[in-house]
């Protein structure tokens, strides 16, 4: 497998920088999460006065065998499609990014459909990268969705991709994905990683009515009573994953192992995470919880690694979008550490 070194964030910075939150003008704890972002950006970057630069989104697309047993609202095909849109600047995730000022990294990693090798953005801040490893993965109610090999391949394109945008300056990052039926990966994972019912695992997706829910759930039942690898960690990884899925995993490693800060979007990356933490339970300190969403499960998730979301706006569109319009509280928390004055310097009273 492939091997990443996450370190634990250092402790030594955690009284310094909890002094220097205390001591700016206010009572003290009263601005809340802002503290608490501040804090931890500043034992991530190992700095009292820590900083955000060229934010960046990277979305990973792929497709999944899955999709074949009627288990997503959305027929496969929207995949590539949405891929050309994301590219030309009119999809959902594209707005926010343009708002804030992110980098949209668009990744085809195993969407099936020929695109065509001049393929190009034509919105500003839009890249597009192509590390297909295949055309789709397998559908896992019979077979693993991909080979071990082929997890590895995915993780070290979801690494370069994360050390393509380091090496721009960037130190804060979020991940979306787009691929149809990819909740189904979600809530097997939730279920086997989480130890949580899978009946509790499995929500609506893109749409899907309550008889459409049910049936999703008794396909993946199926599926996960069909399974006889060793349950390691990697192995269920590979059998039940997205191949976009994957390759998040290997960016999310690979950020935390360059001390920058994750924002963790919705159900499926959060579902990455959590079986990114059975492999690396580091990663867990660099990553900032975005928001939770409207799909199902979603709160269960988070509430099973202990995760605090800075957003509750009934969001289910993937692509990165909560975790995008999250970014400006990150930033309040930053300009507040480095911004608002000391009660020394303001020459007030300590009133606390």
């Amino acid at each position: 497998m492939v091997p990443f070194y996450i370190t634990p964030l250092n402790e030594r910075w955690r009284k310094p920088l909890a002094e220097k939150i205390d001591n700016l003008t206010k009572p003290k704890g009263s601005l809340g999460r802002l503290e608490e972002l501040a804090l931890q950006l500043g034992m991530i970057q190992q700095s009292l006065s820590p900083e955000l630069s060229n934010p960046t989104n990277i979305v990973f697309c792929a497709d999944h065998g899955i999709v074949d047993e009627g288990v997503s609202f959305s027929p496969k095909e929207v995949t590539y499609q949405q891929l050309f849109h994301f590219l030309r600047g009119g999809a959902g995730i594209s707005f926010v990014c343009q708002q804030h000022h992110f980098t949209l990294q668009v990744v085809d990693m195993g969407v099936d459909y020929n695109f065509p090798a001049d393929l190009a953005p034509t919105a500003p801040m839009v890249e597009y990268y192509s590390h297909k490893v295949r055309m789709g993965t397998d559908n896992y109610l019979y077979r693993p969705a991909m080979t071990h090999q082929e997890m590895d391949q995915c993780l070290i394109a979801g690494a370069a991709q994360v050390d393509i945008c380091h090496e721009k300056g960037c130190n804060i990052v979020s991940f979306g994905e787009l691929g149809m039926a990819n909740t189904s990966s979600s809530s097997i994972w939730m279920h086997l990683f989480a130890n949580i019912p899978l009946v509790e695992c499995v929500g609506a997706g893109s749409g899907l009515p309550t008889e459409g829910i049910r049936h999703k759930y008794q396909v993946l039942q199926q599926a996960v009573d069909n399974y006889h690898g060793d349950r390691s960690a990697e192995d269920l990884i590979a059998y039940f994953g997205g191949l976009e899925m994957v390759a998040a995993i290997g960016g999310m490693l690979r950020a935390a192992e360059l001390h920058m800060a994750i924002i963790v979007d919705g159900f499926i990356m959060t579902a990455c995470v959590l079986a990114a933490a059975q492999l690396h339970p580091h990663v867990l300190d660099y990553c900032i919880f975005g928001h939770c969403g409207d799909e199902s499960g979603h709160k269960r998730m988070l509430d099973a690694l202990g995760a605090k979301p800075i957003l509750n706006l009934g969001l289910r569109l993937g692509e990165g979008s909560g975790a995008v319009c999250a970014y400006p509280i990150i930033q309040s928390a930053v300009a507040m550490i480095n911004h608002m004055d000391s009660f020394a310097n303001a020459s007030v009273t300590k009133y606390f």
